[in-house]
């Protein structure tokens, strides 16, 4: 593991007497009336709905808005020292007036949501060092859990945080202290290996929050792609919150499944695992889950009926574990067009009253809603043929679900002539490049061989970054990346003979052993560097809920930190690949970080315009969050801006609010 760095603690820079006279007396763009606002889950809420009650800042102010702390935690690594490298991706929760967030190293740390001061850390010292490329060490978030009793609450470890690491443990602390809850499994920890049968440690580890239901404990876990057809199981587990003990497992196996079963009492292998963010709907009693793909993620004759379950949205009993709904948004998925996103629990206002609903994003650039109590789609869905021509002995779904009520918000179109580049000699490169491969003008071209483009990549689309809901406005916004890849199965006679098998992201090589082919991915770039889909190439779109009218969409996020100067001066509206969410306040403001560029930017919730942006050291790849706590106090905005893939890592957690009086 790499040094950690001391901890250190900046606090804003104290202003001049002329802007405090400017800021804090008559005339001040802050409005100390309006509602507190709390953030208690990774998504605002369990529903991960990311709406912030409190309205102190608005369209109108918030271009005031100034460093109020900058906490640096130490826990970072750029992989120089052989381990791998980290992202800062994690969006905190609030837990009275504590700010309680993890480390990639999985240090869970307590801060002060005022000062950004510390108040406790627990270290769990996790195993995991070493992650093969692209992934890289992450912790998403945390749990939040109380006892009902109010003197029973008030015992230790009546209230507790629960975060799950990448050496697969799942750990209770309280959360008044950051002690381990020793009564909880075993001196505070629950191994989430057992099951899991034979896997290396890099194949089974967990990146995203748990989510509480009740007294039970929900958590999935993360699965390593396309190394195997065997990989390790993809079950999904429900633990009593006291104890550790486990209530449920769900096994994601078809009811009619024939293939191997284990006979050591370990759950099915090579199932759709679930690595992304949970959702919760105490009353209905329903955990909802994003699955990923069965294992492999580019072929699936061989998969004997276990891609059920893969890519779709499932509701289980939160008590019990007992299946009680699947909506499957992309059959037979050959494109890892997993579920990366939370699905987003709101109530929908229609003509014959409000419907339980949810809105579930895909990669593919579709927003579904559902029905959340049982997964009817409220408003309809086609199933529209599609090819099924793909590489030889390959078995693909004659159709696959599209969404006609919110029209898709990822383009299809992509042809040689719509090619893009930063001169006409690349540009004409990229065109070439489109020509080359096979492409049938929708997400659901087959994979070939020869090469199929991909359109949109395989990270979409939206992500994990999911959806925020406005329900005074009943409008979504959802960031989305624009770029257009390369699949290519290479034979298995081919891939064997090959002395070179490096895989490095964006460029990789995967082996998927277990089936006839290998597959090499890659982005459709120019030889400059430029996407060679057409910009912009990420976007932050509005949508009415009610009609399914799209309100604004703009580019999010520029060339600039990837791109040579002056082409990310120059063309600043190109928008930029993301990875992260937004969070719209009852303020009338969208929050977001997510691109490549290491900006937050600020948008009105109306009109889409950019109102204001915060340029990083790294990349704010990561939901960012926001609350005031008092009626004399400040609301603020808060995001990690710690790296990612294509950053370099960093530490730093960032809170923005309008200046003190």
């Amino acid at each position: 593991m790499t040094p950690r760095r001391p901890r250190r603690f900046r606090a804003a820079p104290i202003l001049l007497a002329a802007s405090l006279v400017a800021c804090g007396g008559p005339g001040s763009s802050r409005d100390d009336s309006g509602p507190l606002s709390g953030w208690p889950e990774y998504g605002g809420d369990k529903g991960g709905g990311r709406y912030v009650l409190a309205n102190q800042i608005t369209s109108a102010n918030v271009d005031d808005l100034e460093i109020a702390w900058i906490h640096n935690n130490g826990d970072y690594s750029d992989g120089s020292d052989g381990s791998a490298r980290t992202s800062f991706n994690v969006t905190p929760i609030l837990v009275d007036d504590t700010l309680v967030f993890c480390t990639p190293m999985n240090r869970v740390i307590a801060i002060d949501a005022e000062t950004g001061e510390d108040r406790w850390a627990y270290d769990p010292v996790q195993e995991q060092t070493r992650l093969p490329d692209p992934h890289t060490r992450v912790c998403r978030g945390v749990a939040y859990w109380e006892e009902r009793d109010e003197a029973v609450r008030a015992r230790p470890c009546g209230r507790r945080i629960f975060t799950a690491t990448l050496d697969a443990q799942l750990i209770g602390i309280d959360a008044t202290t950051g002690e381990a809850c020793r009564g909880f499994g075993v001196d505070g920890r629950v191994a989430l290996r057992e099951g899991i049968g034979d896997a290396e440690m890099w194949e089974y580890y967990t990146t995203s929050p748990p989510v509480a239901v009740g007294d039970v404990v929900v958590v999935g876990a993360m699965v390593y792609d396309n190394l195997r057809v065997d990989a390790p199981p993809g079950v999904v587990r429900g633990f009593d919150a006291r104890t550790g003990a486990l209530r449920w497992g769900w096994d994601p196996v078809p009811p009619d499944y024939a293939g191997p079963t284990p006979a050591d009492g370990s759950y099915t292998r090579g199932t759709a695992n679930v690595w992304s963010i949970l959702s919760a709907d105490e009353e209905l009693d329903l955990v909802f889950v994003p699955t990923g793909n069965a294992s492999t993620d580019y072929f699936a004759a061989t998969r004997q009926g276990l891609d059920h379950f893969s890519s779709s949205v499932v509701a289980l009993r939160g008590s019990t574990g007992e299946l009680v709904w699947t909506f499957q948004l992309v059959h037979k998925d050959v494109w890892d067009y997993d579920t990366a996103s939370q699905p987003v629990l709101f109530d929908l206002e229609t003509d014959s009253g409000s419907v339980p609903a949810l809105a579930q994003a895909t990669k593919m650039g579709h927003v579904f809603l559902l029905d959340r109590r049982t997964g009817e789609s409220i408003f309809g869905y086609e199933e529209r043929p599609v090819r099924q021509d793909g590489v030889a002995g390959e078995v693909l779904a004659p159709t696959q679900p599209f969404p006609t009520h919110i029209p898709p918000l990822h383009p299809s179109a992509l042809t040689p002539d719509d090619a893009y580049g930063f001169t006409p000699w690349d540009r004409a490169k990229c065109s070439e490049l489109i020509a080359r491969y096979r492409y049938d003008g929708q997400p659901f071209t087959p994979p070939t061989a020869e090469g199929s483009i991909q359109y949109p990549i395989n990270m979409g689309g939206a992500n994990w970054g999911s959806v925020a809901i406005d329900p005074e406005r009943g409008v979504l916004f959802v960031n989305m990346t624009r770029m257009a890849g390369s699949i290519e199965m290479v034979p298995r006679a081919e891939f064997d003979a090959l002395d070179d098998k490096a895989s490095r992201w964006p460029f990789q090589l995967v082996p998927q052993n277990g089936t006839p082919y290998a597959v090499r991915l890659a982005p459709l770039l120019s030889p400059l560097g430029a996407p060679c889909s057409p910009p912009p190439w990420g976007s932050l779109t509005a949508v009415e809920l009610a009609s399914g009218k799209i309100l604004w969409d703009v580019p999010l996020g520029s060339p600039r930190e990837r791109a040579p100067w002056p082409i990310w001066w120059l063309w600043s509206d190109l928008g930029s690949p993301n990875l992260g969410g937004s969070i719209v306040t009852a303020g009338g403001v969208v929050f977001i970080g997510a691109g490549t560029d290491n900006t937050l930017r600020a948008f009105d919730a109306e009109t889409g315009q950019e109102l204001w942006s915060h340029h990083f050291d790294h990349s704010a790849n990561a939901t960012p969050m926001s609350y005031r706590l008092r009626r004399d106090g400040r609301q603020f905005v808060v995001v990690a801006a710690g790296g990612h893939a294509w950053s370099d890592a960093g530490d730093a957690l960032v809170a923005f609010a309008l200046p003190e009086r």
